[in-house]
């Protein structure tokens, strides 16, 4: 599995969520042009798993969050970690939606490409 997510972006819509499924996992949002607003992470918590999450930023899209993708991921605390990591590879920050975050609790991480 590569490092960064690498699917295709689906419109954050509720005609969007027939097939996504109520599984755990990760996500990401992002505005009209393809930016990352937002990296999150449907856990044993959440209710109705990532499907669940979605309707949420659906009413309350974070940054003016547009689209979406995702991941189904048993082990979504790491790997919501890690594409945390990859974008601030990236970046030099974390999203601008994720405000809950301390970057300085994140490590580093340094992948290839």
């Amino acid at each position: 599995m590569p490092v960064r997510m690498n699917k295709s972006w689906v419109p954050l819509e509720e005609a969007s969520l027939v097939t996504v499924a109520a599984h755990l996992g990760v996500y990401q949002l992002a505005n009209d042009a393809g930016e990352i607003v937002y990296i999150g992470v449907a856990d044993a918590r959440t209710l109705f798993g990532i499907k669940g999450e979605l309707r949420k930023a659906i009413v309350d899209p974070p940054a003016a969050a547009t689209q979406f993708r995702y991941e189904v991921n048993m082990a979504y605390r790491t790997r919501h970690t890690e594409l945390l990591q990859a974008y601030m590879h990236d970046h030099g920050a974390l999203p601008v939606g994720n405000t809950d975050i301390d970057p300085r609790m994140l490590g580093r991480l340094r992948p290839a490409g």
